[in-house]
């Protein structure tokens, strides 16, 4: 009799699960769906449109800033039942500061030039048809995100202003944040005539959500994670159509033999203590052995100075004596905190193979006088940005001038480096004619 009870118990149970796994299929399906309808629509909506819907959502986050870190302030309390480390509590909290300029990245946006039906090349053929390369929408964006609330706006501004509908999966852990901020943005489409549901914000935190958002390429064309290399990993392998993507920032900062030691110094602390919880900032640092001696005790110093651990090599241990010696796995760790690994090198040649070997192909940075050697570093470097003495920290769609980013790209198909405007495009061919035919 007890096992009678207990097998149906376990069918009941197995029923309740049959039907939560059946309303999670239906909502994300509903979701995807009204997405694909929102970006077919969207192939009528003129920049015109599209830039009034940026700037009042602009006006939006101004006014109701209050608002806004009041809902953050929910998810900043409920930090530690998450186990967040400061670096992300600092990526998840919002301030006066950041809502501004996360409206002046909207209206920056909004000044950039309506990407879509821009003709790329054009060419007339000897028969005399037209043929043109135009810039079109790649359709549905499904973006996936961690704990940088401020990403959501910029997400969804660079979504609708390249034409395409965006479904926005944000981390648990900025729930109260994300959905104030996409409740903002869906008050202006009406107004502008943009559809109701090009921007959407997926509300269930159930993580088997992304898994079946990601089995959907009838109605996504590209997915996109921002987070942890965990994250990334798993849309990676899970994911059914185009993905765009970084695993990891483990940038590199060189100091060339040539280097001007003053701004050896400047360069160095701003790439790895501006923020050092971003993937742009500096993880390790490689030092020409023809300055080490008289150059590692300083910018040692000022590291260390702001907190910074040391995991050198014997070279670096000597001259350093508050060193620690580094391993193998310390070259390749993104710390995104206060440790920073060190090289010393005998040549250019042997600080760009180090770098080659350890390098995500993020970010890289050399320090020099020398111009031969900057243009051979720039050319030898694989990564997707290459910073010749300036901080890795610029690595960043603003700073480059995209008015905003989705993400940064490691990738050399369709997009690298920091992803903009037209980096979620694709192009068709329109041709002209007058009753040309093929012989």
């Amino acid at each position: 009799m007890k096992s009678l009870f207990a097998s149906q118990g376990d069918a009941a149970n197995a029923k309740i699960l049959n039907q939560k796994i059946m309303s999670l299929q239906k909502y994300c399906q509903d979701v995807a769906q009204r997405a694909k309808r929102a970006s077919a629509q969207m192939a009528t909506v003129t920049g015109a449109q599209k830039n009034g819907w940026l700037r009042s959502c602009a006006a939006l986050l101004t006014t109701q800033t209050p608002e806004l870190i009041a809902a953050n302030d929910l998810d900043i309390a409920a930090a530690p039942e998450y186990g967040l480390s400061d670096a992300a509590v600092d990526r998840l909290r919002l301030t006066p500061k950041r809502i501004a300029e996360m409206a002046t990245a909207l209206e920056e946006i909004a000044m950039f030039p309506d990407p879509i039906g821009q003709v790329i090349e054009s060419s007339v053929r000897p028969n005399g048809i037209e043929v043109q390369k135009v810039r079109v929408p790649l359709g549905v964006v499904f973006f996936i995100y961690e704990s940088r609330p401020n990403v959501t706006s910029d997400a969804a501004a660079i979504c609708v202003k390249s034409g395409n509908a965006v479904i926005l999966r944000g981390g648990k852990e900025a729930k109260h944040s994300n959905e104030a901020i996409v409740q903002l943005l869906s008050q202006a489409t009406v107004q502008f005539g943009l559809p109701a549901d090009i921007v959407q914000f997926v509300t269930t935190t159930d993580r088997d959500a992304v898994g079946l958002f990601l089995g959907m390429p009838e109605f996504i064309n590209l997915a996109i994670p921002r987070g942890g290399a965990g994250l990334i990993r798993r849309v990676a392998a899970d994911a059914k159509m185009p993905v765009i993507k970084h695993f990891a920032g483990n940038c590199h900062v060189y100091i060339d033999r040539d280097a001007d030691p003053d701004m050896a110094e400047t360069v160095l602390v701003n790439a790895k203590c501006q923020r050092m919880g971003v993937c742009n900032a500096a993880e390790s640092l490689v030092v020409h052995a023809d300055v080490a001696a008289s150059l590692l005790p300083r910018l040692a110093g000022a590291l260390i100075e702001r907190g910074i651990e040391i995991r050198g090599d014997d070279t670096t241990c000597t001259i350093v004596t508050q060193a620690k010696m580094a391993t193998d796995d310390d070259y390749a760790t993104e710390y995104e905190g206060p440790i920073i690994s060190l090289r010393v090198v005998n040549s250019l040649d042997e600080a760009i193979e180090h770098i080659n070997r350890y390098s995500s192909q993020h970010t890289e940075a050399i320090i020099t006088r020398n111009i031969a050697a900057a243009r051979e570093f720039a050319a030898r470097i694989d990564s997707s940005a290459v910073m010749i003495n300036a901080s890795t920290r610029f690595n960043d769609g603003g700073q480059f001038g995209l008015g905003a980013e989705i993400g940064i790209s490691t990738d050399k198909f369709h997009a690298r480096g920091p992803c903009g405007i037209n980096e979620l495009t694709s192009y068709k061919y329109v041709v002209y004619g007058n009753g040309q035919l093929r012989e």
